[in-house]
């Protein structure tokens, strides 16, 4: 099992939100900012990293992270990417959107795990069944720092989507298990995501 007190956590939170209506980073749930959500709700033993953007530094909840680092430039989650393994402190990095609140500890320490389990990776993604076909989802996303080169050649291309590192012979998208709820897959993309709004099954998110 990987000791995750020597995997970094990086959480990408510089989207600006467009389809939300704000940054996304500045989002609350349960009345306290999203961040604060994730810190408390993951309880990452290992170092923590935020990645921003020049433009939305320091959003709210900030200061639980050991480190925040901005992109020089915003080209999306893949520069997000690049720059969390530029500045990570150890050989391996799981990689999370800020807006998949339900994630917690043991779905990233099964990232974690399928890393190491594969020494030909330098990243794993997963992928799950929806009505009977497989979907790539491309975070979290686990990566060694002998990542860094492929994405940075990744970003040179024209087609600068996560999903395209899924077809590198040293990256590779694997079956999440089975018995993970589709809840754990939540994006919070529209106002209407968010707990407490629209459908009555949007319950609200548990602490823990």
């Amino acid at each position: 099992m990987a000791d995750l007190r020597n995997v970094t956590l990086a959480v990408l939170s510089g989207g600006a939100g467009a389809r939300m209506g704000l940054p996304k980073a500045w989002l609350k749930l349960n009345n306290r900012p999203i961040l604060h959500h994730l810190h408390h709700s993951l309880a990452w033993p290992g170092p923590t990293l935020l990645v921003t953007v020049p433009t939305r530094l320091n959003p709210p909840g900030h200061e639980l992270f050991q480190a925040q680092v901005a992109d020089p430039l915003e080209q999306g989650p893949l520069r997000g990417i690049l720059t969390a393994l530029e500045n990570s402190s150890t050989p391996q990095t799981i990689i999370i959107p800020l807006d998949m609140p339900q994630l917690r500890l043991q779905h990233l320490q099964w990232f974690a795990n399928s890393l190491e389990s594969h020494s030909d990776l330098l990243g794993l993604m997963s992928q799950r069944s929806i009505n009977d076909k497989l979907q790539i989802e491309p975070l979290p996303l686990a990566c060694r720092q002998g990542a860094q080169p492929i994405i940075a050649d990744q970003l040179e291309l024209p087609d600068h989507s996560l999903h395209a590192l899924s077809h590198h012979p040293h990256f590779a998208a694997i079956p999440a298990p089975s018995h993970w709820p589709p809840k754990v897959w939540t994006n919070l993309n529209y106002p209407i995501d968010l707990p407490n709004q629209g459908s009555p099954d949007n319950d609200p998110l548990p602490d823990r």
